[in-house]
């Protein structure tokens, strides 16, 4: 049946699909599942979702490309996704994305050559209070200057070091909180 989910995903897929009256409702974990195995969400593993629950391909296209979170291409092990938005803005995202598409040798769309950061712009990160933000991997970092950035950098390639290609069970530091990037 599979294309390209293991076994142990679809399985996983249809636990969950099997706590819900309507396995339409299992469609964000699945979504997860999918593509925290494979990287991201190419078309033969939206159609192993459809498949598994049982829901039109188009219903499972239409989810992923709402939702931010789900990447349709290649991304490297870091995505690095900056906010956007105007209050971002006005205190200096747009210095960010500067600096870090600098340093990486990126345009914002793009990942580096070695795979390992993308850098996006998205929507709000709905951390206006604290801003500029970005959010790496689903972990906020927040009131960034470029110092902090460099850091975070730093700290990513000493990761992806240590670690290569191996999942890490406790990644960089959840918040920012102006301790992480210190």
């Amino acid at each position: 049946m599979s294309r390209i989910l293991s076994v142990a995903a679809l399985e996983a897929i249809q636990e969950h699909a099997a706590a819900f009256p309507d396995p339409r409702s299992a469609l964000l974990p699945a979504l997860h599942i999918a593509q925290d195995e494979v990287g991201y969400l190419p078309p033969a593993a939206l159609e192993d979702v459809s498949q598994v629950l049982d829901i039109p391909y188009s219903d499972v296209e239409e989810v992923v490309s709402f939702y931010t979170m789900f990447y349709g291409d290649k991304v490297g092990k870091f995505v690095l996704e900056v906010c956007k938005t105007v209050p971002c803005g006005i205190l200096g995202a747009d210095e960010i994305v500067d600096h870090i598409a600098q340093a990486l040798n990126i345009s914002p769309g793009e990942t580096t050559p070695d795979g390992l950061f993308t850098l996006l712009r998205v929507e709000c990160l709905a951390g206006c209070h604290r801003a500029p933000v970005m959010q790496v991997n689903s972990r906020y970092y927040e009131n960034l200057t470029k110092e902090k950035v460099d850091r975070l950098i730093d700290l990513m390639r000493s990761e992806a070091r240590m670690w290569g290609d191996k999942k890490r069970e406790t990644p960089l530091p959840a918040r920012d909180n102006e301790s992480a990037a210190r």
